[in-house]
Order: C-alpha cells, then structure tokens, then sequence
C-alpha cells in the first residue's frame, strides 16, 4: 500500500529515494525495497484538523473523563479536569466535536444553561440509559474547548429537534445585539459571542438521527442549514465562516454520497464519512481490546488500511459532481471499536488501548495526508474513556494510551506539506492475510525539515531503510519510535509507561543512512 504526506516545498525541487533494507533470509532477518520520495510534486498542506477529536455524551467521556464539577476533590479548573485539559492542550487538539454522535439527536441545548442546580435532568436513553444531569452544557463546552485551545464543532439536533430550536441556540452562541438569546447569555454569564467554526447539521441521519433515506436527508439538510445563521461580526469572511457539515455515509454506502452530491446547494461545505475499525466490517463488535494473538492482530490492521478504499470511492464520487473540490470529506467519526472491557455497562463503551490501536491511528494519519485534496478533518473517536481514546482515567487516576502518543508522534506533519511516496512494500502474511509489512508518509515542513513516518506493520520481523537522497544528502535522523514488547502491550494505572515513545537517532556511514525499524513499531523522524 502506498502512502505519504503533503510538503510545502520552496526553492528548486529535490527528490529523495529511500531504501528499505529487506531481504527474506531467515525468521527475523531484514527484506529490502526501494522508496521513492519526490518532493517536486508535494502540493497540498496537511490540514491540522485531520488530527481532530470527537466527544460525545457517553459513559465516562464527558463526566469524569473532562468534567468532575467545582467542588471535586479532583483539581479542576471551573469543575473540568486539569490533567486531561494539560494532556490535551499538550497534544495540541485542533478541533472537537460535541455533544455527539447519537446523543446529539435527542439533545435539548436548553437543558445544559443557566444555573446548574436548576438544570433538568433528562435519560441519556441512547447510551446506557443512564441520567444526563446536564452539568456540561453549552458554557461548560465553550470553556473545555478555549482551556485546550481547540476549534469548535457542534451537531445540531435534527433527528428530533427543529430549525428553529437550532436557530435559536446559534443566536444564543453568536449574537452581539439585544436579541432574545443574546441577552439570555449575558444573564448566563457570557458577554461575548462565542465562534462555531462547525456545525454538523444532521449526525448520521441513515441510523441513529433520524432512519432517513438519503433524498430525504438532503432535503431536510437544506431547511435546517437555510436557518443555521452564524450573527458573529468576526465570522463574514470565507475564511472565518462557520463551516456547514452534511451527513454523510456509513462505511461503503456510496448511493448516499451519490445522492447526497447530487441534490446539494450552497450551503453544503462538508460532507461526513464515518467508520469504525473492527466494527464497520463486524457488526455488532465481538472482538477483544486486548489478549488477543496474532491473527486478531492482522484481521484489524487490514481493516483499518481498508479507509483507503472507502476515502477513495467516496472522494471519486465527490469528484464528479464537485470537481472543483468546494465541499471537504470530513471522517469525522474513526478509530477502533471492540467488544467492550466492562460488561457490566456495555453501553459505556469503555475499551483498553494496546500497541496495536497505536498503528491504527498511524495507518490512518498516512491515509488522509494522501487525500487532503478532499479530506479536511477527521475526528478520532473519542477522546477520553470511550472507543479509541487517548486517555483513559480512573477517579483521580489518568494514563495517556499508545494512541495519544501515536498522535503525539505525528504533531511535525500538521501544516506540512505533503511529499508523494511510491515504493514496493515488503509483505507480511499470516494466515490468509497479506498486508504491506511497510507504510511511508513524508512532508516537508515550513522550515524546510523533511519528515518521515514509517510504519512497520510485521510483529515479527525488523526492517531496515537505507536513505539515498537526489538533490540533497540525508546525514542523519532523530526522532521518536513507538513499540513494545508485545502486540498488546497497553497503559494501566498501575504502570502507565509500558508503551511510550523512546528516542530514536541513526547516522549515516558509506554505505548511506541507515534506519532500523523494530518490528511492530511506529517511527517519526526528521532527516538532516
């Protein structure tokens, strides 16, 4: 499988041909194939927000997971959590996503104002059946969103709401006048407007918001979107609009976007795309987050490379009917999904996060910088306690899981400029599975560093790159490496370093650079 990342390239063009040491010799020996890196042909910047993140009202994701209220024993900062706020401000979170998902399609926004005391507590009748006590509410989302310096993106209710009601809480979230909603937020305690840089308007209108038909979804986006005023006088240029997202297809549903394409107007801007690795192809999810062997660990890494095919199709049918490329793909639900950790609440959806969720998210990054002609924003699933998370808390405990770090890795290649990459990847087989043993990304930074991410998707078997450069010669390469010792090593609150980055540094000799890629790892390294 071929991937990589978008440079921004300056001055003359250069290429740079990386060679993979491989030859098959015996269990554990290196296999060797040649990696071209053409930084004449990077185009597109690697937009941030496909380094987005999703959180929705579900099991401990918002209620513990950020917020813990004012009077906690737990240190907070207006009652949410200071350790995962730091954790994510840390990470440098673009953009999230709130209050779902599902839940966005049955919630009130006015449940979640004013004093919270008053507030009425309402049956979170979609995940769990738990009571919603509204105590994070719009204010509250607001306030998570400016400690961790993230964009904003809200899903409107359509499943059960009304233009109006959604029109009514967009006055309330952007009006500078006297309005009605303007001065209800003022009393609330908010003197300034605030910026929606996203809406979504209508979350996963085939299923859970609504059981509709993909005419009559687009149909229905049309009167909410017609009504989805932005009233912020910082907001009126193209660049500063607040961004109208569509709902979008589940998995391979291709008529959706088909249909979805083609009865848009103007105000469609973005178009979703969810899918979920493991349980988009194996519904309802019975597969273990950890203990698993070899073969659990092939059948998911295939499955997550498959949303190539899935940003490829659906891309191809954007294409004709948008050729300009005016409205972006956005993946905004991802990441793995198993059989739930804790049965007794299956509707929490609460997993551990093992070594190999890390390569998941790494095969995904290398996905989407390929496809950022389309692709704009992916939103992982979710952030904390839930799915794919990447931190896991226990009360007053929390732990960062391989997938934060997996993130953490590829913070260089946001707004880098993506490099084209080709090659012939070694395989990897077990059982009746083949895969690429190797995954390349490559950009190019505004300082001109070039960046590479290698993924090395054998548990058994090292790899290793030799580096010969036209246009330049690569010297040496320092960064990070992520592995551990076994395929699902994971975080606990006991030990919450079993899988964290190490250093990773390579100099080169006469016969070039020279880079070791462990097996079932994730690399990162800059080329000087």
């Amino acid at each position: 499988m071929l991937s990589g990342l978008k440079t921004l390239m300056t001055g003359v063009a250069m290429a740079a041909t990386v060679m993979v040491a491989a030859q098959a010799q015996a269990q554990g020996a290196a296999v060797k194939t040649e990696v071209t890196i053409d930084a004449s042909k990077a185009t597109n910047v690697i937009p941030p927000e496909i380094y987005g993140h999703f959180a929705e009202h579900l099991g401990r994701m918002i209620y513990e997971g950020v917020w813990v209220g004012e009077d906690s024993p737990i240190p907070n900062t207006r009652g949410i959590r200071n350790d995962v706020t730091k954790a994510l401000k840390d990470l440098g979170v673009p953009v999230i996503r709130w209050p779902g998902g599902c839940f966005a399609d049955r919630y009130n926004w006015k449940d979640g104002i004013g004093p919270r005391d008053q507030r009425p507590v309402t049956i979170n009748t979609i995940w769990g059946g738990v009571e919603e006590s509204n105590h994070f509410g719009t204010h509250e989302f607001f306030d998570f969103a400016d400690q961790i310096g993230a964009k904003t993106y809200i899903a409107a209710n359509v499943g059960s709401g009304s233009p109006r009601e959604m029109s009514q809480w967009l006055e309330y979230l952007t009006a500078v006048d006297n309005s009605q909603y303007a001065k209800l937020r003022r009393e609330n305690g908010r003197e300034k407007p605030w910026v929606v840089d996203y809406i979504g308007i209508g979350n996963e209108t085939w299923g859970c918001g609504g059981d509709m038909t993909p005419e009559h979804s687009a149909d229905l986006f049309k009167q909410f979107a017609t009504f989805a005023d932005n009233y912020n006088p910082d907001q009126k240029t193209p660049e500063t609009r607040m961004i109208k997202v569509m709902s979008g297809a589940n998995v391979a549903d291709y008529n959706w976007t088909e249909v979805s394409m083609k009865n848009r107007n103007h105000n469609v801007h973005a178009l979703s795309l969810h899918y979920y690795t493991s349980a988009g192809l194996n519904w309802p999810p019975s597969r273990p987050s950890m203990g698993f062997d070899e073969a659990g660990w092939a059948v998911i890494l295939k499955e997550a490379l498959h949303m190539e095919e899935l940003v490829q199709k659906h891309s191809a049918i954007m294409d004709k009917y948008d050729p300009e490329k005016k409205v972006a793909l956005y993946v905004d639900e991802w990441g793995t999904w198993y059989k739930t950790d804790d049965e007794t609440r299956p509707g929490f959806l609460y997993q551990q996060n093992t070594l190999r969720d890390a390569l998941v998210a790494a095969l995904h990054f290398n996905i989407f910088h390929k496809y950022t002609d389309r692709v704009k924003m992916a939103n992982l699933a979710q952030t904390v306690n839930v799915l794919q998370a990447v931190i896991l808390t226990d009360n007053e405990k929390m732990i960062l899981t391989p997938t934060y770090h997996a993130f953490d890795l590829y913070k260089p290649f946001r707004g880098a400029t993506h490099i084209p990459v080709s090659y012939e990847a070694p395989k990897y087989t077990h059982g009746d599975i083949t895969l690429p043993a190797l995954d390349i990304s490559a950009a190019k930074g505004a300082d001109g560093t070039i960046w590479l991410a290698l993924v090395n998707l054998d548990p058994n078997r090292p790899l290793e790159v030799n580096t010969k450069a036209l246009g330049f010669t690569a010297k040496s390469a320092n960064g990070r490496v992520l592995t551990a010792d076994k395929i699902d090593a994971h975080n606990t609150f006991e030990n919450g370093s079993v899988v964290a980055p190490k250093p990773y540094e390579a100099r080169g000799g006469n016969s070039g650079l020279v880079l070791k890629l462990a097996p079932k790892s994730v690399t990162v390294v800059q080329l000087k």
